[in-house]
């Protein structure tokens, strides 16, 4: 469990099942169209699912109310072939909509950054966002993350009316752990 000031970051319950329905039936980013729940029971579901997985995965709750009003996730790199910990890792963070704005992203990613820098031994952290998520772009800076790169046409969740993958162009931001703690002093 994460603490801050107004949030927790912890494993997900059952309970948790309406609040995440709420932001995860209708995503407003395409690249989490396929975490789209359809109903109250496939979110239950997928809360069942998420219990397992407590090291890397969290719900971002309101410490006032036990609201969840978002998530966040990190994936590690691990190298394909000599299976090295490259000491890397991949988050990505979604908030319901309601909650957008308030500067709770700002805090939640932030303390999430601390957990894997200084609990988990990262030494670099990358995150993408497509180009049309200027929100995500400027919490990123905000973190203190620099761009890295613009993929165009990187990756497709969604496909075009006609059917065809509609693909999205991707910025990738990243911040290694010795520029993380300059900016802590």
């Amino acid at each position: 469990m994460i603490e801050t000031k107004r949030l927790i970051l912890r494993p997900f319950k059952v309970e948790d099942a309406a609040d995440v329905y709420e932001y995860l039936s209708d995503p407003k980013v395409n690249c989490f169209v396929d975490l789209k729940l359809d109903s109250i029971e496939d979110s239950i579901a997928e809360m069942s699912k998420r219990q397992q997985d407590s090291e890397l995965f969290f719900a971002i709750v309101l410490k006032e109310t036990g609201k969840v009003i978002g998530e966040i996730v990190a994936l590690q790199k691990i190298d394909e072939v000599t299976k090295q910990d490259l000491e890397t890792y991949s988050p990505s963070w979604m908030l319901n909509e309601e909650y957008c704005g308030k500067g709770y992203g700002f805090e939640a990613v932030s303390a999430f950054f601390d957990y894997l820098f200084n609990q988990k031994g990262a030494r670099r952290i990358y995150a993408y966002t497509d180009d049309y998520n200027t929100r995500s772009q400027h919490l990123c800076e905000k973190l203190g993350m620099r761009k890295e790169g613009f993929f165009k046409e990187f990756v497709s969740f969604v496909n075009n009316d006609d059917g065809t993958p509609h693909y999205e162009n991707t910025y990738q931001y990243a911040i290694l752990k010795k520029e993380w703690d300059a900016l802590k002093k």
